[in-house]
């Protein structure tokens, strides 16, 4: 059972990066996928969770309009697209799975994850 992320690097305010979370070690279609992050200093936090099917996907407040959430066709990858970054979304973003398969915010919920990537956005 494994999860890694992908795509993230050093961008400059207003740019974009799009994350990739991939899964391998058994099926994970039917599990809901979410997106954490943790600034340097902070307590993670939650960004984006996208249900089994991909016809609910949640956002935080902070970055609804500007992060768009995605699973792949054969919903074991997903996708956060990441527009207009902002220096104050820089941090170690993880991927999650819930084994429940909804788009829940609680990191609680989510009993696996990955290593994260570090998004790194400079103003």
């Amino acid at each position: 059972v494994r999860l890694v992320e992908s795509g993230g690097g050093l961008v400059q305010a207003g740019g974009s990066l799009r994350l990739s979370c991939a899964t391998s070690g058994r099926s994970f279609s039917t599990y809901g996928m979410g997106w954490f992050r943790q600034a340097p200093g902070k307590e993670r936090e939650f960004v984006s969770a996208i249900s089994w099917s991909g016809d609910i996907a949640v956002y935080a407040d902070s970055v609804k309009g500007r992060f768009t959430l995605s699973r792949g066709n054969a919903r074991n990858t997903v996708y956060l697209q990441m527009n207009s970054l902002k220096p104050e979304d820089t941090a170690i973003y993880y991927c999650a799975a819930d084994t429940s398969g909804s788009a829940r915010r609680e990191s609680i919920y989510y009993e696996y994850w990955g290593q994260g990537t570090q998004v790194t956005v400079s103003s």
